[in-house]
């Protein structure tokens, strides 16, 4: 799943990467479901999970933003990283009652693939 572009749609800016626009959308789904969330997490969990989720596509802008592939990939595997601790919240937040689980079951196939896209760019960004 790398982020292969024929040279008509060549990647020019970091939203143009599949990994960053799936990212993203992960991102907006986290800010729609926190808003369900009882309103005293709103500095805790929620919080939280928001964060975390920005940290995501923030790091891949990052990334793609260095010159360097040592660069790239320390921002990349940063937003791995980020994604692995939103999947550790989301269990977090189905289990204490605040995520029905077909709600959570939608929300962690989106971040299996945003992992398997991110682990894509990281190889592409090896082989640069």
């Amino acid at each position: 799943m790398y982020q292969v572009l024929s040279m008509s749609n060549k990647i020019k800016s970091f939203t143009d990467l599949i990994s960053w626009k799936k990212s993203h959308q992960l991102v907006l789904d986290i800010y729609k479901i926190t808003k369900e969330f009882p309103k005293e997490e709103i500095f805790g969990l929620t919080n939280q999970m928001r964060r975390c989720s920005v940290s995501i596509t923030s790091n891949i802008a990052e990334g793609f933003s260095r010159k360097f592939k040592k660069e790239k990939v320390y921002f990349y595997r940063i937003s791995l990283g980020s994604l692995t601790e939103l999947q550790n919240q989301l269990l977090i937040a189905r289990d204490v009652g605040y995520l029905k689980n077909e709600d959570f079951k939608k929300i962690s196939e989106k971040t299996i693939e945003c992992h398997k896209l991110i682990n894509g760019l990281i190889k592409s960004a090896k082989d640069f």
